[in-house]
């Protein structure tokens, strides 16, 4: 496969907020029971992200949509004192940057480029999530614009 067409798409969701639960108590069902809450909410989850486990607790964060991180945010603090873990925090200071295609996983040059690209302009990756086709980065949403720039100038027209 070609330089070229190792992706086909560059794409920028801005209108994200990320979640952390921290120090959850690493036993079974604990995913079950925090997403559980989430799904009888009807709220849509994009990434979801488990930590090392460390002391016996591990952090969860994870993407929603911004028009429903505050109620995704009150089910987290509810659940997390349920459970005993430390605290929630969340931000709506992020995007998510992705770059699409059906090589965009199958080679590690892909993300290799990719990550590249946003270190060369000084942006922090914040959560790093990949699907069969797709590998995204949540960052900083006012660095997000310089971001996606710098990706296309990395990959050429997609």
């Amino acid at each position: 496969m070609s330089q070229a067409n190792l992706i086909e798409a560059i794409t920028l969701d801005d209108n994200i907020a990320k979640i952390s639960v921290l120090e959850v108590p690493d036993k079974p069902g604990i995913a079950f029971g925090l997403f559980t809450a989430i799904a009888q909410e009807d709220i849509r989850i994009e990434s979801i992200v488990q930590n090392v486990n460390r002391n016996n607790v591990n952090d969860i964060t994870f993407t929603v949509a911004l028009e429903q991180a505050e109620t995704a945010k009150r089910i987290t603090e509810d659940f997390a004192a349920t459970v005993g873990a430390r605290e929630v925090v969340s931000d709506e200071n992020v995007a998510r940057l992705s770059v699409v295609g059906s090589a965009a996983v199958a080679d590690s040059k892909v993300a290799a480029r990719f990550f590249k690209a946003l270190y060369e302009i000084g942006i922090n990756i914040q959560m790093i999530s990949t699907s069969e086709v797709k590998i995204s980065a949540v960052i900083d949403k006012t660095l997000a614009r310089e971001g996606i720039k710098q990706v296309y100038r990395e990959f050429g027209s997609v």
